[in-house]
């Protein structure tokens, strides 16, 4: 074994690191395996694009409005809890939706209702979820190393996943692939019962709207974290969308069926998987936010060049590109947060990254499957690559305030030499509460 891999999975040597990924792994499958049967049963049933931002829209944005409230709590509450309350209801919910679609009574409005419902939950599962990481490697020192392992999980699975969904779904339809969903969250169930993280919840201190507002605040006043949650909720405006159009590609620009989707679906998630392994091997948070301009700019770029390729192995070999650049933005905006945050508001500021993500993303669907409607998928994915491109010139622009902004912190934590004086204080970077 090589330093260097090693060195990309040193986060593992904790075991509730372990054992959480290992349920995750296989709940995450189960997963993208439903998000791609979900996409070709409605576009199956109604042909149109713009339904597909509709059911974006309605299994995301529900997060946008659930996680501000899902951050405050997870601050007060135990966050140990509020994830396995969330998963338990994730599992309700793809069991109602397996036997709705395997006895063939299914329709789009009882598709939209439960995308709505696991909308609510992720909201209240991925802001608990990720302020949960520090516990699950005591301490901050392999915090970086398990977010980027976590995009790495999470990606391996949107390889595999779609590809197995694709294949099932032309084999014996979408019905099994649902129940293969709800059967995968015994896993990450049984992982979840198994941790020995501390199940204590927080300290509350005043009302939870009062929390929320205290988030807030947090934010607007450290110019860092702020910067990060507009640029995130750009990309996830105008870039991330891109795959709510995946039918449209897979069946009337590239004339193929489900398992064309499938492929390009693991296209993009091999590339994602790519980018986080390669963050992962990263030793140290310094230096990220270059990486994250240059991979906005990659990002931008390949979903343009997407946009105009008819033929697949281009299409696919551009989406490998795109994916890799997508996690490097995203997975490098949390590192980031989470290594500035201070502990005691690492809840509230996951639940607004949560929101510039999760939540943002469904808007961009909706626009993206408007526009796709009037003027075509291609042009709607063009457009969006041109917003990233905007976007990363913005960021070039900011860099250099940012990295001074940045600096005070990461002395403050031991990751770089201290800085000369003259510098704003810490204080003023990274407000307290």
């Amino acid at each position: 074994m090589t330093a260097r891999f090693r060195l990309a999975f040193r986060a593992l040597r904790h075991r509730d690191l372990r054992l959480f990924f290992a349920g995750q792994a296989v709940s995450l499958v189960g997963t993208w395996m439903q998000q791609v049967a979900m996409s070709w049963l409605v576009y199956r049933l109604t042909g149109s694009a713009l339904l597909l931002g509709v059911i974006s829209f309605s299994s995301q944005f529900p997060s946008f409005l659930m996680a501000p409230f899902a951050g405050a709590l997870a601050d007060r509450w135990s966050r140990y809890r509020m994830v396995v309350v969330a998963q338990t209801l994730s599992m309700i919910q793809a069991t109602v939706l397996a036997v709705l679609v395997i006895t063939d009574v299914v329709t789009v409005t009882h598709l939209i209702v439960l995308s709505v419902m696991i909308g609510l939950i992720n909201g209240v599962d991925v802001p608990a979820r990720q302020a949960l990481m520090i516990r699950l490697v005591r301490g901050a020192d392999d915090l970086p190393n398990a977010i980027a392992l976590n995009s790495s999980m999470f990606n391996a699975a949107r390889l595999v996943g779609p590809a197995l969904a694709g294949v099932l779904i032309g084999l014996v339809g979408e019905g099994p692939v649902f129940v293969l969903n709800a059967a995968s969250y015994i896993a990450v169930l049984w992982a979840l019962a198994q941790l020995r993280v501390s199940r204590q919840p927080g300290q509350p201190v005043g009302s939870v709207l009062r929390s929320m507002v205290e988030g807030f605040s947090y934010a607007v006043r450290s110019p860092p974290i702020r910067d990060l949650l507009i640029l995130l909720s750009g990309i996830s405006l105008v870039g991330v969308p891109y795959v709510v159009l995946f039918p449209v590609f897979a069946r009337d620009v590239l004339g193929g069926g489900a398992g064309t989707l499938g492929l390009l679906t693991s296209s993009a998630g091999l590339g994602s998987l790519a980018g986080a392994l390669a963050l992962a091997s990263r030793s140290t948070v310094r230096g990220l936010g270059p990486v994250l301009a240059w991979g906005i700019v990659a990002f931008g770029a390949s979903l343009m060049g997407f946009a105009f390729s008819r033929t697949l192995p281009l299409s696919c070999a551009l989406l490998v590109v795109s994916g890799f650049a997508m996690i490097v933005v995203t997975a490098s905006t949390n590192t980031i947060l989470q290594t500035i945050v201070s502990e005691e508001m690492r809840g509230r500021i996951m639940s607004l990254y949560t929101m510039a993500f999760v939540g943002m993303t469904p808007l961009g669907g909706l626009a993206g499957g408007a526009i796709a409607s009037r003027v075509g998928a291609p042009t709607a994915v063009v457009l969006g690559g041109a917003g990233c491109m905007a976007l990363a010139a913005w960021t070039f622009w900011r860099l250099p305030a940012l990295r001074s902004l940045i600096r005070p912190i990461y002395a403050e934590l031991g990751i770089i030499p201290e800085v000369a004086t003259g510098l704003q204080s810490v204080s003023e970077m990274r407000p307290r509460a």
